[in-house]
């Protein structure tokens, strides 16, 4: 009980003395670290790019929050797969939901590989692509959609109206494509087989996940007379 009357006594001797710390412990919250810690700085060429520019001489001496557990400078970080990987786990299961991710690229390397020692034509063997990681950043780009369909009510009748979406919405809808498309499948087929296949598929800009964002495009392009319902 003193200590707490202690604490509570030095506190308050603290926030009279300097005005700005009840203003920095309310924005904080609940964080171990005061709100004007910066963030760390851990990758690589972000790093380069401060020290070409001069600012990191300005963030020496600024007090930085410690980087968290998944955040590392290593050339194999990335973070489209780690965001990816999360929204393959489930049940707080990440080693099983990593190696599955690390199966698929492991699938899609041996794939590219036997595609390309069977091709004949050097032209065409150059342009296989035998990086899992770069035929994963194409196959999420080429199945981002633009437009969505939103309901909105308007008398009694419920449109569907075709609205633009932000870059986070349309990544998260390729990617949850993906991963869905590659849970329908035969039972004899292991899922991160399946995945392999349709991130191939999606990198060449065919395959069911390509096929479903161009039929969504289709039916806002349909519904492009709902339009101004958006704002009314």
């Amino acid at each position: 009980m003193a200590a707490i009357k202690l604490f509570s006594k030095n506190f308050q001797i603290i926030k009279g003395s300097v005005p700005n710390l009840s203003i920095i412990i309310q924005k904080n919250g609940m964080s171990q670290y005061p709100s004007y810690y910066i963030q760390p700085v851990h990758k690589k060429e972000v790093q380069e790019e401060l020290v070409k520019t001069g600012e990191a001489q300005k963030l020496v001496h600024m007090p930085t929050r410690a980087a968290l557990n998944n955040q590392t400078c290593s050339p194999t970080q990335d973070d489209l797969v780690s965001l990816f990987t999360n929204y393959i786990m489930r049940d707080g299961l990440k080693p099983l939901a990593r190696g599955l991710v690390e199966q698929a690229f492991e699938n899609i390397k041996r794939i590219q590989l036997e595609k390309y020692h069977k091709c004949q034509d050097p032209e065409e063997k150059a342009q296989i692509e035998l990086d899992p990681r770069v035929i994963f950043h194409k196959a999420v780009e080429n199945c981002k959609p633009i437009m969505n369909l939103t309901p909105i009510k308007r008398g009694g009748v419920r449109y569907q109206v075709p609205v633009p979406i932000t870059r986070k919405r349309s990544q998260f809808m390729s990617m949850k494509w993906l991963i869905l498309a590659s849970k329908e499948k035969d039972k004899n087929v292991r899922f991160h087989y399946q995945l392999a296949l349709e991130l191939i598929d999606a990198a060449n800009n065919k395959g069911r996940v390509v096929k479903r964002k161009q039929d969504l495009h289709k039916q806002c392009e349909a519904n492009r007379a709902y339009a101004h319902y958006r704002w009314s």
